[in-house]
């Protein structure tokens, strides 16, 4: 497990809270014109992407403050434990393998003695294939329909993640797909977003880590029930959730 550590009682916190009165009402402008090579000092290119963070109210002192806090705060350490696997989640007591989830090379992560990476791209692989088959209209509806709505049911990081990704990767939505996302457990939300797709042509993602989270649940026996009553049935469910 992670020592605890409160950043707010470490020296480098005290030195940040003297620093931040001492350049708080400091222009942008005048640390340009202080120096010419700002924009080089504070900012990074990574292949094809640029990170700026030269227009930030920040010096090199800042930068060294923010990095000593970093070591006094334990970061590294975190920063290793959650590449190899160790258990660093306190609230749920189990790994955080976000890591694992974006790993493309062959390096194996391990979680509990064990390889996680196999069973990763097994299942990432399969997500790609079904992908697939809703995109090019080979998975078809119970009536032989091919998808032309996604409904989302999910809360918080379940709803949130999807709904950014879509958003941030817009140029490159399949046209024959509209995508929705139902969070609230308000009865209008997901009401209003059914009367805009059919049965026969809609999949419904339940996305849950627990499948125990009430407002999702209640929304996805809504959806389950509204299917059924338009036309699906038990049988066809598979073909729809």
């Amino acid at each position: 497990m992670l020592k605890k550590i409160n950043p707010a009682q470490t020296p480098a916190w005290q030195k940040l809270k003297k620093h931040y009165s001492a350049v708080k009402n400091c222009s942008m402008a005048s640390l340009f014109i202080q120096d010419i090579k700002r924009f080089e000092k504070f900012s990074i290119i990574f292949e094809d992407i640029l990170l700026d963070y030269s227009k930030n109210i920040i010096t090199e002192k800042t930068i060294k403050l923010l990095l000593d806090l970093a070591l006094q705060t334990g970061l590294n350490d975190a920063i290793k434990k959650m590449f190899c696997g160790d258990i660093i989640n306190e609230t749920e007591n189990r790994q955080v393998l976000h890591t694992a989830l974006r790993n493309l090379s062959d390096d194996p992560v391990y979680a509990s003695g064990k390889n996680v990476m196999p069973d990763i791209k097994s299942v990432l692989n399969k997500m790609k294939l079904f992908s697939d088959k809703i995109i090019s209209g080979r998975w078809k509806g119970y009536n032989g329909s091919v998808i032309t709505d996604i409904v989302n049911i999910g809360i918080g990081g379940s709803d949130l993640g999807p709904v950014m990704v879509t958003e941030a990767l817009k140029p490159y939505k399949v046209e024959q797909i509209n995508v929705h996302f139902v969070s609230n457990i308000d009865e209008s939300h997901i009401a209003e977003t059914l009367k805009k797709v059919k049965a026969c042509s809609t999949l419904f993602i339940i996305s849950s880590k627990t499948f125990t989270t009430l407002e999702t649940i209640t929304n996805a026996r809504t959806a389950r029930n509204w299917f059924i009553e338009n036309g699906g049935s038990e049988e066809q469910i598979k073909k729809h959730f």
